[in-house]
């Protein structure tokens, strides 16, 4: 051992000083992430908490508390798609007090669809509002109605469950002697069999 170069040793020493170095970096690096993982979590278990608690506000609303905003509330239709709630706040407030005004927007593109909801303090109001039907906003004349207060389930004539149409893949001729599905294969155009097989 006396006989070893002491350049030698000293080269193996530093290779287990840096070894030891990397395993400790290693370890800080560990227990760094853990701490912002741990932070992250708590951060999501206050986001979770919040959502919670804002849907909880949202849904105190009842079924007769809609109906009751409904009632004092209009449908403005054919609103300009340049129009904004400031526009409609100053077109209907010689009806009375304003509470809300809402323009209904895409949720994929994000545009005007071109109708409006104004909501008033009282439902007295809205017999005012509907003076202002095809009254004139930007140059456009504006329907305004009497919100309806929507049913669940309820479609309005455009035909309920099982009501297709034979172009949209239905059954040609219930009840007569040729009773056979459309095709909906290649060759859309025709009026083919249906085939299993």
């Amino acid at each position: 051992m006396a006989d070893e170069n002491p350049a030698v040793q000293i080269e193996e020493n530093q290779e287990h000083h840096e070894e030891g170095d990397v395993t400790e970096d290693a370890e800080a690096e560990l227990e760094a992430m853990k701490q912002r993982v741990k932070e992250m979590e708590e951060e999501a278990a206050k986001l979770r908490e919040m959502q919670a608690q804002v849907e909880k506000e949202m849904n105190l609303t009842s079924e007769e508390d809609k109906e009751a905003i409904d009632a004092r509330s209009i449908y403005v239709g054919n609103v300009d798609y340049a129009a904004t709630p400031e526009d409609l706040q100053n077109h209907f407030q010689s009806c009375g007090t304003i509470n809300r005004v809402t323009i209904l927007c895409d949720k994929w593109s994000g545009h005007p669809k071109g109708y409006a909801y104004v909501e008033f303090a009282d439902p007295s109001l809205v017999a005012n509002a509907m003076s202002l039907d095809n009254s004139v906003l930007r140059g456009r004349a504006i329907k305004v109605t009497a919100k309806r207060t929507n049913i669940p389930g309820y479609t309005r004539g455009r035909g309920g469950r099982g009501a297709r149409a034979a172009w949209r893949g239905g059954y040609y001729g219930h009840g007569s002697a040729y009773y056979s599905p459309t095709f909906r294969g290649r060759a859309r155009g025709r009026r083919a069999t249906f085939a299993p097989y």
